[in-house]
């Protein structure tokens, strides 16, 4: 696709976003149908496992889904180049979920990891915000405020990653990968499937590099596990590269999510 019809397409879809009219090939309700259909309702849950949100591949074989996260704002638009390289050295696909605020801060990075065939872009949401119809906060961040915001979350970003890598994104794990079960169903509304995780690797990129060892020693075939990329302060590239060698040896595999169906 050259470049004029890239921009002229990416300009229709911002256009039919603003004016409630947002499409994706599978999915024909526009905004103004999913505010309809979702507000009032009140969620009942509030987590990273709610109802809804897969976390785990479906296999029973021995495969693991690294996933990592790129948050943004203030203290979370770093770039652990570290742990980007061992991937790329050691052939690890990996999922990567990244925020809109991420990209506009690291435009050209985020461009040769769009590149890179090891690598599945997935949708973190444009202001990495917790998935809330009602304005629910998780770790100190606002969630959005209504069904008609989270919209805009969800597909803002989906916009803008498909403008740069020619790509829908698939999934969407939201800012703090907190939601609602309403949240949920709206994500799937749109055409995406909520991701979450089954093991937390680095715990918001705090862990030790013991600690991520040992986190990712414990975790068992089928885990989608989540991990940070955009704090090269932290030792979650160290933690990383000390328990892969033991993982190999152990017979497990590492895949991207796009590879299996999620549960």
């Amino acid at each position: 696709m050259n470049r004029t019809l890239r921009i002229g397409l990416t300009l229709l879809s911002l256009f039919l976003l603003q004016n409630i009219d947002i499409g994706q090939c599978q999915q024909t309700r526009t905004k103004a149908e999913i505010v309809s259909a979702f507000t009032g309702r009140s969620p009942k849950e509030w987590g990273v496992r709610v109802t809804g949100v897969r976390t785990r591949l479906k296999t029973d074989q021995k495969v693991l889904a690294l996933t990592f996260d790129a948050c943004g704002g203030i203290r979370g638009t770093g770039y652990d180049a570290r742990l980007i390289e061992y991937l790329k050295n050691q052939n690890l696909p990996a999922t990567l979920f990244i925020s809109g605020r991420w990209i506009r801060a690291n435009g050209a990075i985020f461009n040769e990891l769009v590149s890179h065939p090891l690598f599945e872009i997935e949708n973190h949401g444009l202001n990495h915000k917790p998935c809330s119809v009602n304005g629910r906060s998780a770790h100190g961040i606002k969630g959005t405020g209504s069904v008609a915001e989270l919209v805009d979350e969800i597909e803002g970003n989906a916009i803008k990653i498909e403008e740069l890598t020619g790509r829908r994104p698939r999934y969407y794990r939201p800012g703090t990968s907190y939601c609602d079960e309403i949240g949920v169903e709206v994500a799937r509304a749109l055409g995406y499937e909520v991701v979450s995780f089954s093991l937390p690797g680095d715990g918001g990129a705090t862990y030790s590099k013991d600690q991520v060892k040992n986190a990712l020693l414990r975790a068992p075939a089928s885990s989608i596990i989540l991990m940070h990329m955009n704090h090269p302060e932290g030792e979650t590239a160290e933690g990383l590269m000390a328990a892969i060698p033991e993982l190999r040896k152990r017979g497990f595999r590492f895949a991207r999510l796009l590879e299996y169906d999620l549960r």
